[in-house]
């Protein structure tokens, strides 16, 4: 019997001296569980219930930014530490719309009044010093359906709105005779709002054709209608998605990149980068393509890496903007390959470790 104690009581003690181990195993396996993932994603109606935005959209960005982050820790929970996702959403972006107040066609004697001999402008500087003249003193948001002549190489009559806002008169391009001659319209206006807004969007793909316009953005467009016996200009937005024009229903898409900073998700603007070949060329290690990272060897000192690192990205990305981040993933030989990454951040003239 006693043996037998003898033999329970060293393989307690066994057991319990490994015990300090288990600690270590534990995180081990805590580190390797980590994964990083990265995804483009744009919500949906089912996403926006979930969120309980019943009109589809976020109100203003700082409410996307306060509630995406939940919605990617569901949506991703094996995710963590340096995992990225960059998510489309609709924000409600509202953009006036206007109906004229005032319409006039500029007459042969107000250009002469005005100096311009010739009976047309041939500056924009004109058009607003008429308008000062003519609307001394106008109400904020006054809209002026303008007709005049300009002088561009040739004389041509346009009618296009101007709108006073804060103290100066914004152009809200209008229509000629032509263009609504193109869009099949017997007279220089549409009879009724539906064909308005069908036609605009087809005919601003050839107004706009030679316009460097990008996807997002937004054009208030002047249109005249003709109502009950007269002729009236209006104002609506349209939006271009990058191939088409639509009526713009003020809710735009709207883009931010997330970073799993290992706790939660946060707005972040981190771009993932893997070193070329070009590059370890570029740092003198060009031979094997990697850091050496032995004892002793040129790399293992993760500040020499840093240095390199640094020394890359600002070759590639002059252009950066203070506090742009980078995870960099490059090759390395400790006595066999493998593959490390690390964070950086610009700042001022060079890039640190996060």
């Amino acid at each position: 019997m006693k043996k037998i104690f003898y033999s329970f009581a060293i393989l307690s003690l066994l057991f319990t001296s490994c015990n300090p181990m288990e600690d270590i195993y534990a995180e081990l396996d805590a580190k390797e569980s980590v994964i990083s993932g990265e995804a483009v994603y744009t919500l949906t109606d089912e996403d926006y219930e979930s969120l309980d935005l019943s009109y589809g959209n976020f109100s203003n960005l700082d409410d996307a930014k306060s509630m995406i982050p939940g919605f990617l820790s569901n949506k991703y929970q094996a995710w963590g530490r340096e995992s990225l996702a960059t998510v489309t959403f609709k924000l409600y972006a509202p953009e006036s719309t206007e109906r004229s107040l005032e319409v006039y066609t500029v007459s042969s004697a107000d250009y002469a009044d005005a100096g311009h001999t010739y009976g047309n402008f041939s500056r924009d500087t004109h058009i607003t010093d008429f308008l000062d003249s003519k609307y001394p003193n106008p109400a904020n948001r006054l809209l002026v359906s303008l007709t005049y002549k300009y002088y561009s190489g040739s004389v041509s009559t346009f009618n296009d709105g101007f709108l006073y806002v804060n103290g100066e008169w914004n152009k809200v391009q209008g229509f000629t005779n032509d263009e609504y001659t193109a869009m099949g319209e017997g007279y220089p206006n549409f009879s009724s709002e539906d064909e308005a807004l069908s036609k605009i969007p087809v005919f601003l793909l050839d107004k706009f054709k030679f316009d460097d316009k990008q996807a997002g953005d937004i054009a208030p467009i002047m249109y005249k209608l003709y109502v009950s016996g007269s002729t009236k200009s209006y104002v609506a937005n349209f939006i271009f998605d990058g191939s088409t024009w639509s009526e713009y229903n003020n809710v735009k898409d709207e883009t931010i990149k997330f970073g799993h900073d290992g706790t939660t998700w946060v707005p972040d603007n981190t771009i993932k980068y893997t070193l070329t070949s070009a590059d370890y060329t570029l740092v003198g290690n060009g031979n094997y393509g990697n850091f050496d990272v032995r004892d002793g060897k040129a790399e293992q000192e993760e500040s020499v890496r840093l240095e390199k690192i640094s020394t890359i990205l600002l070759n590639n990305f002059p252009n950066d903007a203070e506090g742009q981040k980078y995870i960099v993933t490059y090759n390395i030989y400790n006595g066999a390959a493998g593959i490390w990454s690390l964070a950086v951040i610009k700042e001022g003239s060079e890039y640190v470790k996060q």
